[in-house]
Formats: structure tokens, sequence, C-alpha cells
């Protein structure tokens, strides 16, 4: 997953940001907020145009990981429309999922980061406490 590492970094010196927010949209990606259930957000590509869906039931906190999951799947497989992400991928082993997962991880948490575990830094950063390992420390 190293490449999908340096693929983080890089994003982030561009746009002197970890904010998927932010990066999407100085990457003209379509940020959409809709009633999707039990879904919490999916990316899609329509004629060249990106958006990222987000369920809108969602807290703010959720909704800035589920953005930055799909924001991997934007950059990583900008041609592949992703299946919907509900709470049970964040436990696939489907190779794209993980990839997306590891790339929302390694945005939203900083390199040098100040806490006593791997979960307190999940909670401050706002990834699932599942899915923080995927963050290279």
């Amino acid at each position: 997953m190293s490449w999908v590492i340096d693929h983080v970094r890089k994003i982030k010196k561009r746009h002197k940001t970890n904010c998927p927010f932010t990066i999407a949209k100085e990457r003209g990606i379509i940020v959409q907020y809709g009633p999707f259930g039990e879904t919490l957000g999916f990316f899609q590509c329509n004629y060249r145009i990106k958006f990222i869906n987000i369920n809108s039931s969602l807290s703010e906190e959720m909704q800035r990981f589920v953005c930055a999951h799909e924001l991997g799947h934007a950059v990583l497989h900008p041609d592949s429309n992703t299946p919907f992400l509900r709470k049970s991928t964040f436990y696939s082993i489907d190779k794209i999922e993980v990839e997306a997962n590891t790339f929302a991880a390694e945005l939203l948490i900083p390199d040098n980061v100040d806490c006593e575990t791997i979960y307190e830094a999940a909670v401050i950063y706002g990834v699932p406490k599942d899915l923080v390992h995927l963050k290279k420390f």
C-alpha cells in the first residue's frame, strides 16, 4: 500500500490541506448529499464528471470520513463507479475498498500525531476505530 501513501502525501502537498471537501472542490469533483438509507456514500463518474455522494443523515465527522474514502476512489480508481459504502464495507477485503480506506486514514490522520494509542488518534481525527490500523505511523 506504499503507493497509496505516496499518493496521499503528494495530494496533501499539492493542495496544502488534508480536508477531503476542499481537495474534492479543487479537483472539480462535485460533492452531493442525499438520504441514502443504510448506504454511507458512493463515487460515480458520468461523462467525465465526477461525483461523491454522501448520506445526509450522517454526523459531520462521518461525512468527512466518507468524503475522504470516496475521494480515494476518485483519485485511485477514477474510471470505476464504486459499490456503495456501507458499514460492512469497512471489513471488506476487496482490493479497491481497502485502498480507499487506506487513502482516507492516511489523509485524515497526520503523520506526526501525539496520542497515547492509535485508537485515540482515530477518535480525534474521525477515522473509524476498525480502520485506524491502516494508517502507517
